[in-house]
Order: structure tokens, then C-alpha cells, then sequence
């Protein structure tokens, strides 16, 4: 069983080595695990899901498919698991510090804080996690139109059959 999961943070970090991050492979073993098969994985990375710069044990690995963000802690018992579907986005905040940057995920429901990040990587995912919320805003909006004009057809349907009194 191939884990592009794996591939791809591992080549995120072989691109960005100060990023601290730890576990990598069985963090990414379990996220490709709860990665469903019919989902396409985009691009992946790992930083450490906390708001402190301080906290360098909280690895978590990203990983960004057709359909959600998956975020992904394998724990020594257990793990810990989130999924940030389009629906649920607001905003994207940077903060770079002297050495570490941090990307903010704001949500509907909570604020996801994504941190030491180098700062190449900090650019990088920057625009990834940009262009892939944009992109996803879009096609949400979209569906909604679509959706909103087969109720319309609908509704029309209705009316001519309850005119007609068929």
C-alpha cells in the first residue's frame, strides 16, 4: 500500500527543514487511512496544531483533498482527528515571527492555529491554503446556484401542475 500522504509531507519537509515537526509516518499513515477512497489528495504538510510557539510535541499532518482539509495526531494510544469541510471557512490570518510563522484557519465553529512554520513553508501554504479556499468558496457557491435553479424548476413544475390540476 503506497501513502502519498507520506510522499508529499515528506517532500514538504525536505523543501522546508526548520519547520519543526515530529512523527511524521504515523501521522501520515493515519491520515491517509481516514482519507476517503473516492477523495484526491492536493498537497500535504505538517506543522503543529497549536496557538503557543512554545508547544513543539503536537505535530499534526494536513492534508488537503478534493472534498475537506483533514487534520491528522497519531497519539501513542488513540488519535486525534479533524476535518474542515469548504462550507465551514471564514478567514485566513499569517503571523511570522522572528524564526516561525503561524497560519490561522478561522472557522465556523473554532479557530484552527497551525504554527512553526519556516518561513518559505509559511509563504507556501499561505497560498496554497488561499487559492484552495477561494477555489472551494467558489464551487460551494456555484452548487448553490445550480441547486437554487433546479428549486425553481421545481416550484414551476408545481405550480403548472396545481393550475392544471394534475
Amino acid at each position: 500500500m503506497e501513502n502519498k500522504v507520506y510522499e508529499k509531507v515528506l517532500d514538504f519537509k525536505k523543501r522546508y527543514p526548520m519547520t519543526i515537526s515530529w512523527r511524521l509516518k504515523a501521522h501520515s499513515k493515519l491520515a491517509y487511512k481516514l482519507i476517503n477512497k473516492d477523495e484526491e489528495i492536493l498537497y500535504a504538510f505538517a506543522a503543529q496544531k497549536d496557538p503557543s510557539a512554545f508547544n513543539i510535541f503536537s505535530t499534526f499532518v494536513i492534508v488537503l483533498t478534493d472534498k475537506r482539509i483533514v487534520l491528522a495526531q497519531k497519539r501513542f494510544i488513540g488519535y486525534f482527528y479533524y476535518s474542515i469541510t469548504p462550507d465551514m471557512f471564514n478567514d485566513l490570518t499569517l503571523r511570522m515571527g522572528l524564526f516561525w510563522g503561524k497560519a490561522i484557519i478561522d472557522t465556523v465553529k473554532e479557530t484552527v492555529y497551525l504554527s512553526n512554520l519556516s518561513k518559505g513553508a509559511l509563504q507556501e501554504t499561505e497560498t496554497v491554503l488561499s487559492k484552495y479556499m477561494i477555489q472551494k468558496k467558489r464551487e460551494l457557491e456555484m452548487g448553490n446556484e445550480t441547486e437554487l435553479k433546479k428549486i425553481k424548476q421545481m416550484e414551476t413544475e408545481l405550480l403548472k401542475i396545481s393550475k392544471n390540476g394534475e
